[in-house]
């Protein structure tokens, strides 16, 4: 009977009411009139109606639903405190459910009103607090509903997941042809092996039964972060199991995992937290979820098949099959773990006391334990990369020691992935051991003898399996063993790995799925005696919080839960789980992270002598040459500093020394260090929210030539941004006030590299010198080559400055800056005294200077900068065309600025889109940084050893997340 049942339901098709008919059933039973949109659903109908009187949304289903299951709906509707739901509408007649006749068909009619917002379903991809803002949903439902009782609950439901087995099982044997019904039987099997022993277990209680992605309305805030706004479509509301609620939202949320079940933990830890779950529950959770996934795809494809004309079935049914895949991809018993693992519950571990050894002849030596990990010393240049790396340094140290092993839980950073976005599988979940041919092993514990065709040998205990690699053994598969019998011998590298039975885990998994693979896959340390654990690694939130402790707040660090960084290399940053992240802001490292001839002169040139720039040494005389040379004919002094700052703050006292006055002009949203004379022209409100009513009365701003969003545009607007400098020229002429000089980024890096219009510094260089004042080009940022075309950016321009700073990039990481002038400029600043700089200008920074010079040099990336820079801008002007958010893209080379705008005509920034940009970017693998007053704009600037291939990585993870609709 109860089968009949749910093959009834399950076989009902949506009612024929098309939406004339339903206006005409709206105006006369409720006296309504208004514009009709179908919702869509799988067996009812929903209308969206717009009317005088409001917005609300018309459900009609088939007269075979009893009327007491409606009632229950709308009781719990009327009763529910702490979620919104909808309210429900009296018909003309007073009554909330109406049951009337239409064309020979019996319907139930109901109306509600109408929640504002929309559903997540047609994202493909929701953030971490987006997941989770679903659990904590569900159990704030769970939690409302808990007393809540009615007659029309004892329903019989297909959804329900007490009957899900029933209903996989008669649908698999009535529908032919039925796509991956192989992996929908062994899922059916695998459901009823986890469930049946917990299914007496489980507490009941009403549950809601459908907070999804379609029945969860959201709306974004002024941060344009989702927030819940309420919950629709009861229609599913039964008395069951309390946690088939959770496994209904997780189920849904699996479509938007991008293939990974692991996302959902956070909807399942948020749950929790509002509502406690048993253990039961949780153990019963992942065959839950898994179950309605094969509910989905089945109902789906009978639904189908009775009505072939139902758009809303045939676009869900590719969620759905996706829903499927994904539960269907990991072990039940690695969810289980999983699941109770992110909620505290400590998942049964299995037996690894008391086996005998494996390796018994080598039981008290002393093994070579190998550092594989992300800071090991064994790698450098970039070596790790090599193939078979890691067993080669085994077999050198096993040549040395006589025996070697690897670490069980190291992360490997060999097994790192460039460019990639996903994280990569560096937990070693075995041993490798190399030992002398011929060891003998010996059967640790109890078991039957499993052999396959690639060199696996494994024991299959009670409740563990060990598992080999490189053994010889004479006996036959499914030989019984006895614990101390001899096994076989080593054969080559020995790879060692236990686990639970019937499990078949990989050697390596990714660091997510970690803690929960550990509990599956122990460390074998046990059976053979030794000590092979990975040390353990410092806590990252403890580590942030000490640098929070004692690190002065106002000095930020990228993200707010930033990963640790110790390791570069090339244009990658490396975290302390082997994950590699495309480095796309990090202008200080020109030659990319851990160049080899960096470390060989930084090491030389310390072994020999580090001192101050008042001692005579050659680097000094050599480096200043090397930058005379690069500079314009007309420049004959260097200056050497340690900083931008350092550098812009000199070059202002040069400016005050020469023309003897103070004021100076200098570009309004611009930034050019934290020193006192450095923040002073620095006016950018991203860096200082209070720069622009904190300038000292010596300062005076210009009108920011951005030809982009300024106060005016286009390439010929020159003219109307030099008439600001006009102005501030006159005013301290008027006052009777010596200029002293202009700072100006000759390409507006702050900005994200927006070119001046054409002709402004050529007009401001003339006004300026002939007041006395003298032009200073701020190449901090946007010099050294990194523009592509040009070495320095005022060449763009055409002009010659009178002085020039520059840092970032001089030393690729090595605190490097300089000021380079004329002769009697710098011969000014002797009238008040010498300049000196403790370590600026040092041996070690001279010959790292030299150093950088010769490397971009001979590996041509002031000519990568210009192929491959180009390409990338390329590549990001495509955008344009496929996305309305990206508005422009400024720069060339390596300093690339990509502008977000909510509207192209008006120019609103997207900033809080930006900044969601750059956090779900870093969760591909790429670390970007907003930049500009608005923090509307991607600041690109790469290593300038950044390839082709990074670059089209960035691109396509850029039009990725544009593609998830932020």
């Amino acid at each position: 009977m109860l089968l009949a049942t749910l093959i009834h339901r399950a076989s009902l098709p949506c009612p024929h009411v098309g939406p004339d008919q339903a206006a005409r059933l709206l105006e006369q039973y409720y006296g309504l009139a208004g514009t009709l949109q179908s919702l869509g659903s799988q067996q009812d109908l929903n209308y969206k109606v717009d009317s005088s009187r409001g917005r609300f949304v018309l459900k009609i289903c088939r007269g075979d639903y009893a009327a007491v299951e409606l009632q229950a709906q709308h009781a719990a509707l009327n009763t529910l405190q702490g979620v919104r739901v909808p309210k429900v509408i009296k018909a003309l007649n007073g009554e909330e459910l109406l049951t009337v006749s239409l064309d020979g068909q019996t319907l139930h009619l109901r109306l509600l009103d109408y929640i504002d917002g929309q559903p997540l379903t047609h994202l493909p991809h929701l953030g971490r607090d987006v997941i989770a803002g679903f659990g904590d949903l569900c159990g704030r439902m769970s939690r409302a509903l808990a007393s809540f009782t009615h007659p029309g609950l004892d329903r019989t439901l297909q959804w329900d997941p007490r009957h899900a087995l029933d209903l996989i099982i008669h649908l698999l044997g009535t529908l032919e042809n039925l796509p991956h019904r192989t992996a929908l039987e062994q899922v059916a099997a695998q459901v009823e092996t986890h469930l049946r022993p917990l299914a007496d277990r489980l507490p009941w209680q009403a549950v809601h039964m459908d907070i999804t992605d379609d029945n969860v309305v959201w709306q974004r805030d002024a941060q344009r972060h989702w927030q819940v706004e309420g919950v629709i479509d009861f229609g599913d509301l039964v008395h069951t199991w309390r946690i088939a609620d959770l496994s209904v939202t997780c189920a849904a949320l699996l479509h938007h995992a991008d293939g990974d079940p692991f996302a959902i933990l956070p909807a399942i830890q948020a749950c929790h937290a509002v509502t406690p779950l048993q253990h039961e529950e949780l153990q019963a959770l992942w065959p839950l979820i898994v179950a309605r996934a094969a509910v989905l795809v089945l109902s789906s494809e009978q639904q189908q098949r009775l009505d072939p004309d139902n758009t809303y079935l045939l676009k869900n049914a590719e969620h759905e099959w996706e829903i499927f895949h994904v539960a269907s991809s990991v072990p039940f018993e690695l969810m289980e773990a999983a699941i109770l693992g992110c909620v505290g519950h400590a998942p049964a571990p299995i037996a690894s006391q008391g086996f005998a050894p494996l390796l018994p002849g080598l039981v008290g030596r002393e093994f070579a334990l190998i550092d594989l990990g992300v800071l090991s010393p064994h790698f450098e240049a970039g070596n790790w990369e090599e193939p078979g790396i890691d067993r080669r340094l085994l077999d050198e140290a096993a040549k040395v020691h006589g025996l070697a092993a690897s670490r069980y839980g190291q992360y490997r950073l060999s097994r790192t992935r460039p460019d990639c976005a996903v994280e990569p599988d560096t937990f070693p979940l075995h041993v490798e051991l190399h030992l002398p041919h011929g060891t003998v092993l010996e059967v640790p514990f109890a078991g039957t003898l499993h052999q396959d065709a690639e060199g696996l040998v494994s024991v299959q205990g009670v409740e563990s399996s060990l598992r080999l690699w490189g053994v010889k053994t004479v006996l036959k598969p499914g030989a019984l063993l006895v614990e101390g019998q001899v096994l076989g011998e080593v054969q080559a590298p020995l790879t060692v790995q236990l686990c639970r039975v019937d499990l078949t885990p990989p050697l390596f998994c990714t660091p997510s799925r970690a803690q929960a693979w550990e509990v599956l896959c122990p460390s074998p340390a046990t059976l053979l005696g030794l000590a092979c654990d990975a040390e353990p690694e410092l806590d990252p939130e403890a580590l942030l919080a000490r640098r929070d402790a004692s690190f002065a707040r106002s000095q930020k660090h990228y993200y707010v839960d930033p990963p640790r960084i110790e390791r570069g290399w090339r244009n990658h940053l490396i975290d302390m789980q082997g994950r590699s992240y495309l480095d796309m802001l990090n202008n200080v490292a020109v030659l990319g992270h851990g160049h080899p001839r960096m470390a060989a002169v930084a090491a030389r040139q310390w072994s020999l002598l580090n001192t101050n720039s008042r001692f005579h040494y050659a680097a000094i005389a050599e480096f200043s040459e090397r930058l005379l040379a690069l500079a314009p004919d007309s420049m004959d002094r260097v200056f050497l500093v340690n900083s931008g700052t350092e550098a812009n703050d000199l070059a202002i006292r040069l400016a005050w020394a020469y023309s003897g006055g103070r004021d100076m002009l200098s570009v309004l949203e611009a930034y050019h260090g934290w020193s006192v004379a450095a923040d002073a022209v620095s006016t950018s409100i991203a860096d200082n929210p209070q720069a622009l009513s904190s300038r000292p009365d010596w300062v005076h701003p210009v009108t920011a030539p951005n030809t982009y969003r300024g106060a005016f545009r286009g390439q010929d607007s020159a003219p109307d941004y030099v008439r600001s400098v006009e102005h501030n020229l006159a005013k301290i002429a008027a006052n009777k006030r010596q200029l002293a000089g202009f700072i100006c980024e000759p390409v507006y890096g702050n900005a994200g590299g927006i070119s001046l219009p054409p002709g402004y510094l050529q007009q401001v260089y003339g006004l300026v010198r002939a007041q006395g004042g003298v032009c200073i080009a701020d190449e901090v940022q946007v010099g050294y080559g990194r523009m592509g075309h040009f070495f320095w950016g005022f060449e763009e321009q055409g002009v010659v400055p009178d002085i020039i700073t520059m840092a970032k990039g001089m030393g690729n990481g090595q605190p490097l800056g300089a000021v380079i002038t004329r002769r009697e400029i710098a011969e000014a600043l002797e009238a008040e005294g010498y300049f000196f700089s403790s370590s600026g200008g040092s041996p070690v920074s001279c010959r790292i200077g030299l150093a950088v010079l010769d490397v971009m040099e001979e590996e041509k990336l002031w000519e990568n900068a210009q192929v491959v820079g180009g390409h990338f801008k390329a590549r990001l002007e495509a955008l344009i065309d496929r996305y309305p958010l990206v508005g422009a893209v400024h720069g060339s080379g390596f300093y690339l600025g990509l502008e977000l705008v909510r509207d192209r005509h008006t120019l609103e920034p997207a900033t809080e889109e930006t900044t969601l940009l750059c956090d779900r970017l870093r969760e591909l693998g790429v670390f970007m940084q907003p930049t500009g007053d608005y923090l509307n704009i991607l600041k690109i600037k790469p290593p300038m050893v950044t390839s082709k291939r990074s670059v089209d990585f960035f691109v396509d993870m850029l039009s990725k997340v544009l593609d998830e609709h932020l």
